[in-house]
């Protein structure tokens, strides 16, 4: 029996869109929506990146990313300046560090929630096959 590979497929969509409404409820606690929170910790994981980076790291337009980080800097929560030539360069405030520690602790329990039907062999196994079609992209 071959699987149905549109069923997979749309499986694993539904699986990222309950994952993504169940943080972006959850971090609204905090005040901060789930696009909000991945651009602090892409701009965590990459001091001083371009928006241009950032945008592609967080799934965005570079237009899309300019209009969020405007919002974060607004917040307090970032704060940019020029780097060199006419690049943009991004770096948390500590407001945006405080934001960010306090984001991470949701996702730890929401994540941990979201994947308690699977023991750590399962979650290994489905980390490793994910990893394995990702390989080329």
């Amino acid at each position: 029996m071959s699987t149905d590979l549109k069923a997979l497929g749309q499986a694993i969509k539904r699986a990222q869109y309950r994952d993504h409404r169940t943080m972006d409820a959850a971090l609204q606690e905090i005040g901060v929506s789930l696009v909000q929170w991945h651009a602090l910790r892409a701009i965590d994981r990459t001091p001083n990146a371009s928006g241009h980076d950032l945008a592609v790291t967080t799934f965005q337009s570079d237009q899309a990313f300019s209009t969020l980080a405007n919002r974060l800097v607004d917040r307090g929560l970032i704060v940019r300046a020029a780097g060199r030539g006419r690049r943009i360069e991004h770096a948390l405030t500590e407001e945006g560090r405080r934001m960010l520690a306090a984001g991470h602790a949701i996702a730890d329990d929401i994540l941990a929630q979201l994947f308690s039907p699977l023991d750590e062999g399962e979650r290994a196994t489905l980390s490793g096959l994910l990893q394995k079609l990702l390989a080329d992209a």
